[in-house]
């Protein structure tokens, strides 16, 4: 089986599915959309990638993709505690706080703020496509004073120096990644919790809209571990909300409630039922 993963070699995402895949084929994809098209046109079997960090909420790109251009289920999810590196060339260990420009991941800059702020709050910051392509970049590049934001082991493929350890702001920074491209996937991991996400449309101009979405669910005692509101990408003010629902009531019961949002007049998209999996942080 072929899986594929937001790239390249040792990103977190690379990471978690190599934990969670440990005998398939991994492909990496340079962009989260490019390992979800990689799924919707049979390159790979799977697609593992990040749909929400503690620190920095949701990955919109992974959110909207899913909702607007496809119907790729989701099979599983995957937790992993994340710890962010500061890292440089080794020719610029001795003289690291000279950085000028620090790559990564849009992400882990986030996550990494007030080491950034304390050390270097003049420095450039660059976006990259992943936090492994900022360690390779900064690799390539030793004779620029620049630095990355990667999990250690980024370090250890690309021969970096680590000279800042642990950087995220929060201790309990965790990332969710889900599987994409089968509607149940078994992992050799113990199972954490049952979860559903759905995403929710209500009609226009409906008083009290996710009040009474949100009801269908409460009276019947339905728990549910987020909600959030993403544009419709129609005109300004239009949402869909992203649910997630905890599998603790019958399933019928939780099937019921979808139908009485579907009687109001909303529209529902299940992204997937599926099993949580927490692996330990790599």
């Amino acid at each position: 089986m072929r899986v594929g993963f937001l790239g390249p070699e040792a990103s977190f995402t690379h990471n978690a599915a190599k934990t969670a895949f440990p005998q398939e084929e991994l492909v990496p994809f340079h962009s989260i959309p490019a390992c979800i098209k990689g799924v919707e046109f049979g390159e790979v079997d799977l697609g593992v990638v990040p749909i929400e960090n503690t620190i920095e909420g949701s990955v919109n790109t992974t959110v909207d993709y899913l909702f607007h251009q496809t119907t790729i289920p989701v099979g599983g999810e995957i937790v992993l505690p994340i710890y962010q590196q500061f890292m440089v060339a080794k020719s610029n260990q001795q003289d690291w706080q000279q950085t000028t420009r620090i790559l990564s991941h849009p992400q882990a800059l986030a996550q990494s703020q007030e080491f950034i702020r304390m050390y270097f709050p003049n420095a450039r910051l660059e976006a990259t496509p992943s936090t492994a392509y900022a360690a390779s970049f900064v690799a390539d590049h030793p004779e620029q004073k620049m630095a990355a934001i990667a999990p250690k082991k980024s370090a250890e493929t690309y021969e970096l120096a680590v000279v800042g350890e642990n950087i995220q702001d929060v201790a309990s920074n965790q990332t969710r990644f889900w599987i994409l491209g089968a509607e149940d996937v078994h992992l050799p991991l113990a199972i954490e919790n049952q979860k559903m996400t759905i995403a929710v449309t209500m009609p226009n101009n409906m008083p009290g809209a996710l009040h009474k979405a949100l009801s269908v669910f409460s009276w019947r005692e339905i728990d549910l571990s987020k909600i959030e509101s993403r544009p419709l990408k129609t005109t300004l003010g239009e949402y869909f909300f992203l649910i997630d629902i905890n599998i603790q009531q019958p399933r019928p019961l939780i099937d019921y409630a979808l139908e009485e949002l579907r009687l109001m007049g909303g529209t529902v998209k299940v992204f997937g039922n599926y099993n949580v999996h927490l692996i330990e942080g790599v």
